[in-house]
């Protein structure tokens, strides 16, 4: 008892907090009692295990590199189901389940949602908790999330294709089995959709713990001159996670929804391909399989102790760099973050603190810029340079995941080795910001014109209109804009599909679809009198002849390095920065700006943008818009210039503001109170 009041052990401040060395002395020791003069240990530094079970074998990992191991496997394995499985298996969910892509981008909001809600809380009171049990409980939640979102293929049903629906110039009397306005159902399907909100909710209940409170435990674990090496470290294996889950998720797409693929003996078709339109692949099998793998790591996380070994010396021996604004003497001497109602107190300092809150801004516009590359990077690729979806998505993955984990483990050891001081470390930042805003110039040299588009930038042979993929060459053959199945002909332009093409019969030579009898088609452009084409339209684009792709990966990639560089630097700025016993709040602050003002409105504004450039649009038979077929390829590169350069010019203003607000604590209050009286001892 103290004061009339109960204590509580769940909110019992740590013993090594505000500079305290940990001693064995007794409670009622008085104010004139010595300390003893080592630090003793930690009396929650204890072995690795499970209560009185702590096997000599689990000691081995009892250590910074130990945790860092199972904090690593548990970001990878976060990363491969939130960024990388979910966001390839999206458009199979949305065909699937017969869902729209405003539905689905409210799947991809759940997880933000969610960890908006929750993030404030956790980091709050998970700073004087179990920081590994929180990351045991963040196992759980993200196992258990994976395994929810995987459920709605277990109880739809078997997957029913249907006939296949045909590509050519149709003039008999026939229709389309999805051909009119009236083919909706009342399929219940789209029920599911509240599963996967579910699935995504309890996936960002288990994200919040794993970058606030995993973070600012392996910070209180290791020396102050590693704590950015070890967090590089962290975050790079967070990104092999989206690494590894896109090419996971696209190849499990190449397996059959239902594993066997059934044979339908009432059409002429026997069974659908790869490359039918009707294709749906094995989505869930990755999510199953992780649901497994992350409930496996709730076992080492359960073991580790509150605060491992060598702790207590190493937060003795760090001096403080918290920016002196009052802030650190509030929370001592009100002992704020002992009970729920200190939180808006707890709140309010972190608010008023300058640095941070221009910190958190700067990471903020980083973050939007991040995000929205990240969904929108391979449907620029594939529109600029001509390239097919499933190689834009590779080239986007090639360069987005090696250059922004290679940027964070290079600022990691670089801020590791030169053992910057907080200050120092906000300054590196502006240089590697700035770097990033020049290489962002590329989109202004590396961009392509349109190729040539029958019915959107060429006219068919001189008839019918821009705009207007119909013509007299077409007009009989009752083709459906809902149907984008590009081919390009001999007269180098590209058609929407076969049927706008005028293409009547096709014919397979040597595995390769070929159309023949095309009304739409002109001449051949290159070739003699010699020459005889086999064909008059083959499947695909045509052949871009723009040769800028090479270069604008370069400078890009470069670009991504350096615009990651400042992610590291920008945590371990916000840990120093902040009151000692407020670290995980402060992350847990910064991460919901993040999301808020960055990954949410991310992908939302680039969104935009890109809708803007669109010059022919999928119209159905209910008149209803439906996605953009064909976009103005240099208003759309200029648009993301624009917002990509307005967002580095933000961030570095804030940035400077940071080193501007800086003050760094006087060196009395700085250093830790026995080391203090050591270098006062050596001065005398």
């Amino acid at each position: 008892m103290k004061g009339g009041g109960i204590e509580n052990p769940a909110f019992q401040t740590p013993c090594f907090d505000l500079g305290r060395r940990c001693h064995a002395g007794p409670p009622s020791a008085g104010a004139g009692a010595v300390a003893p003069a080592g630090p003793g240990p930690c009396p929650e530094e204890g072995p690795c295990g499970w209560g009185p079970c702590t096997p000599r074998a689990l000691q081995l990992c009892n250590n910074s590199e130990g945790y860092l191991a199972a904090y690593s496997l548990l970001a990878i394995f976060q990363g491969i189901v939130v960024n990388g499985l979910i966001n390839v298996s999206i458009s199979t969910i949305e065909k699937r389940y017969e869902l729209n892509s405003s539905l689905t981008g409210l799947i991809s909001a759940s997880y933000d949602i969610a960890f908006c809600l929750l993030s404030l809380f956790v980091s709050y009171f998970g700073e004087r908790g179990h920081k590994p049990r929180w990351l045991a409980f963040s196992a759980f939640m993200l196992g258990l999330g994976s395994l929810v979102f995987s459920l709605p293929h277990f109880s739809s049903g078997k997957y029913q294709y249907g006939g296949k629906i045909e590509d050519t110039c149709q003039t008999a009397e026939t229709t389309f089995a999805n051909a009119t306005c009236s083919a909706s159902t009342n399929s219940s399907l789209h029920k599911y959709l509240y599963v996967f909100i579910l699935g995504q909710l309890l996936l960002g209940v288990g994200g919040t713990p794993l970058y606030t409170l995993g973070t600012a435990f392996i910070d209180d674990s290791v020396p102050k001159h590693k704590s950015s090496l070890y967090i590089g470290i962290g975050y790079a294996m967070s990104l092999l996670g989206p690494a590894i889950g896109y090419v996971l998720g696209g190849q499990l797409l190449k397996v059959y929804i239902d594993i066997q693929i059934p044979k339908r003996q009432d059409t002429i078709y026997t069974k659908v391909d790869q490359d039918d339109p009707r294709w749906l692949g094995a989505w869930w099998i990755g999510f199953l399989a992780c649901f497994f793998a992350i409930w496996l790591l709730i076992i080492p996380f359960s073991c580790f102790p509150r605060h491992l070994p060598g702790t207590a010396k190493i937060q003795a021996e760090k001096i403080s760099e918290t920016h002196d604004d009052g802030g650190q003497l509030l929370v001592q001497t009100n002992n704020i973050g002992q009970s729920f109602k200190d939180f808006p107190m707890a709140l309010l300092i972190l608010l008023r603190n300058p640095v941070l809150m221009s910190l958190v801004i700067a990471s903020s516009s980083e973050a939007l810029v991040a995000t929205g590359f990240a969904t929108f990077l391979p449907k620029f690729i594939e529109n600029q340079f001509g390239k097919s979806s499933s190689f834009s998505a590779t080239l986007g993955g090639l360069v987005l995941i090696p250059g922004a984990a290679l940027g964070q483990v290079i600022s990691g050891v670089l801020l590791s080795k030169c053992k910057m001081d907080c200050k120092s470390i906000i300054k590196f930042m502006i240089s590697t910001c700035s770097v990033a805003l020049i290489l962002n110039t590329v989109f202004l040299f590396a961009k392509c014109g349109n190729e040539p588009f029958a019915g959107v930038s060429e006219t068919y042979n001189g008839t019918g209109t821009l705009y207007n993929l119909t013509a007299p060459c077409n007009a009989n053959c009752r083709c459906s804009r809902s149907i984008y199945y590009p081919v390009c002909g001999t007269d180098e332009i590209q058609y929407f599909s076969p049927c706008f093409a005028g293409c009547a019969s096709y014919l397979f030579n040597n595995m390769e679809k070929t159309y023949h009898n095309c009304s739409c088609i002109g001449k051949p452009k290159r070739g003699n009198g010699s020459e005889d084409f086999l064909y008059e339209a083959v499947p695909g684009k045509c052949p871009t002849q723009c040769k800028f792709l090479p270069l604008f990966l370069t400078f890009f990639f470069f670009a991504v390095v350096f615009t990651f560089m400042s992610t590291t630097p920008t945590t371990v700025a916000i840990l120093r920065c902040v009151p000692d016993k407020q670290r995980s709040f402060a992350l847990g602050v910064q991460l919901v700006f993040l999301r808020l003002l960055g990954t949410i409105p991310g992908p939302i504004l680039f969104g935009v943008a890109i809708d803007n450039s669109c010059t022919l649009w999928d119209i159905n038979e209910c008149e209803t818009k439906g996605v953009c077929w064909v976009y103005d390829n240099e208003r759309m590169a200029y648009l993301l210039m624009g917002i990509s350069a307005a967002c580095k010019i933000i961030t570095i203003i804030f940035v400077v503001m940071a080193v501007y607000f800086y003050k760094p604590p006087p060196l009395t209050e700085a250093l830790p109170q026995k080391t203090s009286e050591k270098i006062s001892a050596i001065r005398t």
